[in-house]
């Protein structure tokens, strides 16, 4: 005696949104294409079509999914200033592809590095790390905003290496950068502590 058929899986916009992130954390964005999100899914071409109204909305739906898990991996795995950039550099060594996608996203509206700082940044990180340095705001986010482009150059180098820096001598570099960089706020601020 034979069953029912098994209904047809409703496919969903979530659902081909949060397969085309994971072709992307595979491969990059190159594997995020119709064919391969419908075969993932098993199904025809016609439910992504139907979500889909271009693959650069796709894709601007990937990024803003890469913009989360970026931001859930951080505050798992960070806290402080000093471990969420540690934290950032493991981000580029355990998931590459998603960090290269991350940092090399299209930024709008993003004419200068204060632009940078402000799109970035989480609301708020410059007076934290006022109160924990004894820097004023000003000189918080100076000290953030050489921390991000130093960290973020540093995890692009890591992601791309082959057969890969250890994780200890990017963290070594990372430390020496950040104080130095906390030395020139320090001394150029009579207010520092």
């Amino acid at each position: 005696m034979r069953g029912a058929p098994m209904p047809k899986q409703k496919i969903t916009k979530g659902m081909v949104v949060e397969t085309a992130f994971q072709l992307a954390r595979e491969g990059g964005m190159e594997r995020v294409q119709v064919k391969t999100i419908a075969a993932r899914l098993g199904c025809s071409v016609q439910p992504i079509y139907s979500y889909c109204q271009s693959m650069d909305g796709l894709r601007r739906d990937v990024f803003r999914r890469v913009g989360g898990f970026v931001r859930d991996y951080l505050a798992q795995n960070g806290g402080g200033f000093q471990s969420t950039g540690r934290a950032f550099v493991r981000l580029a060594q355990e998931e590459p592809e998603l960090f290269r996608l991350y940092t090399l996203q299209p930024r709008e509206e993003v004419a200068c590095l204060d632009d940078l700082y402000r799109a970035e940044a989480s609301p708020g990180m410059a007076g934290a790390i006022a109160g924990e340095l004894g820097l004023d705001e000003e000189a918080s986010r100076r000290l953030h905003l050489n921390m991000m482009i130093y960290t973020i150059g540093l995890g692009t180098i890591f992601s791309v290496s082959e057969p890969g820096i250890p994780a200890e001598e990017i963290f070594t570099w990372q430390e020496q950068a950040y104080q130095a960089f906390l030395r020139q706020e320090k001394e150029g601020n009579p207010h520092a502590g």
